[in-house]
């Protein structure tokens, strides 16, 4: 159950590191990462923060840049939420994957859709 700070605290990352990421992706052309969700622990040390990479087959990359840059990225949040916030918590990040799994359903759902379209043979 998260409390109502946790979850004030959880906006204020997930705000503050979209724009971070927006201005970092401004740089390189093509990749687009937004911050899906952000949970933070009861202590408030630990932030897991839950990424979107568009296009996603440069989604492994992407996440292995993020994560050897996570302090740098870490201070730039603290700059920005140091009225705010005390301590910056400890930033984890993790790989979003549930619009390639909506995408996978979809198709599912449509190639399903598309055989109950086909005429039965008929059987005398």
């Amino acid at each position: 159950m998260e409390t109502t700070r946790q979850a004030k605290i959880a906006r204020l990352i997930q705000k503050e590191l979209s724009e971070i990421f927006r201005q970092q992706t401004a740089k390189t052309r093509g990749v687009l990462v937004s911050v899906s969700t952000v949970r933070v622990s009861p202590d408030l040390s630990i932030a897991k923060a839950y990424l979107s990479v568009f296009p996603g087959d440069k989604a492994q990359e992407v996440m292995e840049n993020i994560n050897r840059s996570a302090k740098t990225i870490r201070y730039e949040l603290a700059q920005k939420v140091r009225f705010q916030l005390r301590k910056t918590p400890e930033l984890a990040f993790y790989l979003d994957d549930s619009l390639d799994y909506i995408e996978k359903i979809d198709s599912l759902l449509a190639s399903d859709s598309a055989e109950k379209e086909l005429p039965a043979p008929e059987s005398n």
